[in-house]
């Protein structure tokens, strides 16, 4: 391989043009539908966002409620709310009501470990 680009940006390009038959085969078959590739990459856009990560962080500790959530992130509750909104959409957190009050926590386990796993990754650990 060499190096090549164009004002200051060295991109890897190949010089070569070589496919294994075995590898594209084994590495088209683990591609999921279209569906399920759009389903994913929303939910990745939904955790693009600083203050979303903040409120799955948050929330991965304890249940919170709308109130806790604008204290902790310094912000108003109706701007809590509109993200909370978004995060519900994608199935990413969910709420109970007490009362008045509702109260968010993670949807499922597998949102905690998405989260532990991207923080592992950041830290290098």
């Amino acid at each position: 391989m060499r190096r090549a680009g164009g004002k200051g940006q060295d991109v890897d390009v190949c010089e070569i043009v070589r496919v294994d038959a075995r590898h594209v085969e084994t590495a088209s078959k683990g591609i999921p539908d279209g569906d399920t590739i759009h389903a994913l990459a929303e939910i990745f856009r939904s955790l693009s966002d600083p203050t979303r990560v903040k409120i799955i962080t948050a929330l991965s500790r304890h249940e919170l409620c709308v109130c806790e959530l604008a204290e902790i992130l310094g912000v108003s509750g109706s701007a809590v709310s509109h993200q909370l909104r978004l995060l519900r959409g994608q199935r990413l957190v969910k709420y109970r009501k007490k009362g008045k009050a509702a109260y968010y926590s993670l949807d499922d386990q597998h949102i905690r470990n998405l989260i532990a796993e991207g923080m592992r990754h950041v830290r290098g650990a």
